[in-house]
């Protein structure tokens, strides 16, 4: 089991692996896809998972926060 910064995933009997965000569920692989997420996990897994279930910033959000739209 893996651990990083809320995120967190689980290798299960059968291969198939379940990723969770703080406690929660947040994604499950199987087969192919879970084997290339183990191989991947080990360089950065906070990122990794992030981007495994789509759950990252894309690095827009200063500038929507300055969008005339969202100034409160």
């Amino acid at each position: 089991m893996g651990e990083a910064r809320g995120f967190g995933y689980v290798e299960r009997g059968d291969g198939s692996v379940v990723i969770s965000h703080h406690g929660r569920p947040a994604g499950t692989l199987r087969g192919e896809r879970a084997a290339e997420f183990l191989a991947e996990v080990d360089d950065d897994p906070q990122l990794v998972m992030a981007r495994w279930t789509g759950n990252y910033r894309r690095g827009n959000e200063r500038t929507a926060r300055q969008h005339p739209r969202n100034r409160g």
